[in-house]
């Protein structure tokens, strides 16, 4: 169980007739990260039998620093797996790799910029020309909306290793983080930081996306609607019903995780409004839409980091989602 979870668990096991076992359609879903409560989704729909109520038998493989979550699904080494970003979507179509992003998790990319109060640092305005730790991963992506937005330039970029400590000694300088992780981490070491969740200041990035290669989408359609449906339902019962089934999978898979990191970071998920917020509230969890799409785009084209002419809507598909699955009306 530290390595993959089961759908076909022994409660859903139980519930289900024998000859539903060879029906099944065994899936696997790769993670872009170690499991965490971010990923509850997915490990409620797991915990709580929705994939195996949907004929599903998927195993969720973690992720991590040695694992390339797109290589996994590019090589036909799993069938589902978790985008980061919706940077993925432009990439496929810019290398002509036949991927496609099928729903979102996240209408809030919990992309944030951390500051310590009371130095000046009360706004992204304030942070322009000022140090900032940001990782190798974050600069080819949400760092160019800080650069066409404030003018922020790659000389203010310190290297982030995802240690806190030089920010905590080094009042003057700011750092990258997840508003889910980091302002936890930083206020248990005794420290109430600013925190700008990027999202809330026009960063319309779609995060922690499910992507699938177009020859399912074309040969498969079901199967990918069944997986998008159950992976909602995941969603809707881990933030709103009981994430217990969810978070002692997470928790087996990562031992790091805490019953009081978990708790903070579901909190976070619903105050923030990361995956019910946005397109989700007329839509439902799950929910994308042209407009947003092309106005993530429109950045990119402006940061320079895409042609203008890049045929957008090749990297993604509406087809499964907008149907507010799972809401209760």
């Amino acid at each position: 169980m530290s390595h993959s979870v089961r759908a076909l668990g022994f409660a859903a096991a139980l519930a289900l007739p024998a000859e539903a076992f060879a029906e099944a359609d065994a899936i696997k879903f790769q993670l872009s990260w170690r499991p965490q409560a971010e990923h509850g989704c997915y490990y409620q729909a797991v915990g709580a039998g929705l994939y195996a109520k949907k004929n599903l038998a998927v195993t969720i493989l973690p992720g991590g620093p040695q694992i390339h979550t797109q290589q996994m699904l590019v090589s036909g080494k799993v069938e589902f797996a978790m985008g980061s970003n919706s940077f993925n979507a432009l990439n496929y179509v810019r290398e002509k790799i036949p991927m496609v992003v099928v729903a979102t998790v996240f209408q809030k990319n919990p992309a944030v910029i951390i500051a310590h109060p009371g130095v000046g640092h009360d706004s992204l305005e304030a942070l322009k020309g000022k140090p900032i730790f940001v990782s190798a991963i974050a600069k080819p992506t949400w760092w160019n909306f800080l650069r066409v937005k404030y003018g922020y330039t790659d000389e203010q970029i310190r290297p982030y290793t995802f240690n806190l400590a030089p920010f905590l000694v080094d009042k003057m300088v700011a750092q990258q983080g997840f508003v889910t992780n980091e302002p936890f981490q930083i206020e248990q070491k005794g420290v109430k930081p600013n925190v700008f969740l990027l999202a809330d200041y026009g960063y319309d990035d779609y995060a922690y996306t499910i992507e699938t290669s177009r020859a399912m989408v074309e040969k498969n359609a079901g199967l990918v609607q069944r997986f998008v449906d159950a992976t909602i339902e995941g969603c809707y019962s881990y933030l709103f019903g009981d994430p217990a089934a969810g978070n002692k999978l997470i928790i087996e898979a990562n031992p790091q995780m805490t019953p009081e990191i978990i708790a903070n970071s579901i909190a976070v998920m619903k105050a923030r409004k990361l995956m019910d917020g946005g397109d989700a509230v007329p839509l439902g969890i799950g929910a994308m839409t042209d407009a947003r799409w092309k106005s993530f785009f429109d950045m990119t084209v402006k940061a320079g980091l895409y042609p203008a002419d890049l045929d957008l809507k090749q990297g993604y598909t509406l087809q499964f989602v907008n149907k507010r699955h799972g809401m209760k009306n």
